[in-house]
């Protein structure tokens, strides 16, 4: 099993925090690989809030591949920051010229483009740079989006955290903090398979296995919606559901679990929403899960929040205190990052359950699939 923990707190923090959480629940994971999703950034780049980030790791070819590319697309770059390493990595951490996040000022013919154009153009960009990097890995494109950092690196989590320096940087800190440890089931270990994953927004990770995969991947390929691609890992359908949910059905994050995990017909009788949730259920059946799994997952307004499936065989908490809250694969790496909290108000979802933290960052709500459901987002 994967490890997940990620944070949601009033004040930016360091993302190696997240990855010492991971490091106390090191028996879950094998250290082949890291991923770390920032959001609402302090540091050196909080200043930029509202531009384009790119984030990525690059060979010497690529940078140049990058430069010509946005200078072609207008892109006009703002700040660029290089993660400093040591100049031989640790043992199972692969040594890579440049690990780059870049802010980027719109092209000026975007200017009276709405939010919906622009959000659809950052995400075909990213998609673009992707390919182009994939044919001779000159380019990993992670992330680009604003006030957004993606960093994903193969080996250890704590050790690779280390040799990039978050350790002792105040460069890069964030409000929203997404971590997992990762337990390779595949033959080979692409980065592009290692969590979270993103799109427009919105990010997930996940602990377990979709086996339901195939015909899930294959109904988000009819929804014609370039943003649902890729698939080098099981899991990266979750956070296109979830974006299928809130943005092409425009239902909120209570209907998510409706669709992934629906209620039984049975329990379904007697549901304030029957009538809803029973078309909900059969136009989106090929989008339910089949697990274990346990999701986390962060809304474009930091929303986070756990779910898990029915099965319930993949560990989950929530808990904190107020302006500063974490969700855990296990108790131990709650323990770890916020040990003076009231752990009687620690809480595990069960497979009704989801587990929420507004951007408010007050308390932990509960939304049960028993609850009237919000029919928008």
């Amino acid at each position: 099993m994967c490890r997940l923990f990620s944070l949601t707190s009033s004040e930016p923090l360091s993302p190696f925090e997240a990855l010492k959480a991971l490091d106390v629940m090191r028996e879950g994971h094998d250290g082949s690989g890291v991923g770390l999703f920032l959001r609402e950034l302090g540091g050196k780049f909080q200043e930029f809030e509202g531009l384009p980030l790119l984030s990525g790791i690059f060979t010497k070819k690529g940078l140049n591949l990058l430069d010509d590319f946005m200078r072609e697309k207008n892109f006009r770059e703002i700040y660029d920051y290089r993660i400093n390493t040591f100049e031989t990595p640790c043992e199972g951490i692969p040594k890579r010229d440049c690990y780059l996040i870049r802010a980027y000022d719109y092209p000026p013919e975007w200017k009276d483009m709405s939010e919906y154009e622009k959000k659809y153009l950052l995400m075909m960009t990213r998609l673009e740079l992707k390919k182009i990097g994939m044919e001779n890995e000159d380019m990993i494109v992670f992330s680009f989006w604003p006030d957004s950092v993606m960093i994903k690196e193969i080996g250890d989590p704590l050790k690779v955290g280390k040799y990039l320096r978050l350790d002792s940087s105040d460069d890069i800190l964030a409000k929203t903090i997404m971590a997992q440890g990762r337990q390779n089931t595949n033959y080979a270990i692409n980065l592009y398979a290692c969590h979270p994953f993103f799109v427009q927004g919105y990010a997930t990770m996940t602990n377990g296995e979709n086996t339901a995969f195939v015909p899930i991947r294959e109904y988000l390929g009819t929804r014609g919606f370039e943003g649902y691609s890729g698939f080098q890992s099981d899991s990266e359908v979750f956070v296109h559901i979830l974006h299928y949910t809130m943005e092409k059905l425009g239902l909120g994050l209570d209907a998510y679990k409706h669709i992934i995990t629906p209620l039984s017909d049975e329990d379904m009788k007697e549901h304030s929403n029957k009538d809803f949730l029973r078309h909900l259920k059969q136009t989106c059946r090929r989008l339910i899960i089949d697990g274990p799994n346990c999701v986390i997952g962060s809304l474009p307004d930091s929303t986070m929040f756990m779910v898990q499936d029915r099965k319930k065989l993949r560990p989950g908490v929530v808990g904190g205190r107020k302006g500063i809250f974490a969700f855990s694969s296990e108790l131990c790496g709650l323990d770890s990052a916020i040990p003076e909290r009231d752990k009687s108000k620690d809480f595990q979802p069960m497979h009704l359950d989801t587990a929420i933290v507004d951007k408010n960052r007050q308390e932990v709500k509960i939304c049960r699939q028993t609850d009237q459901l919000v029919l928008q987002n």
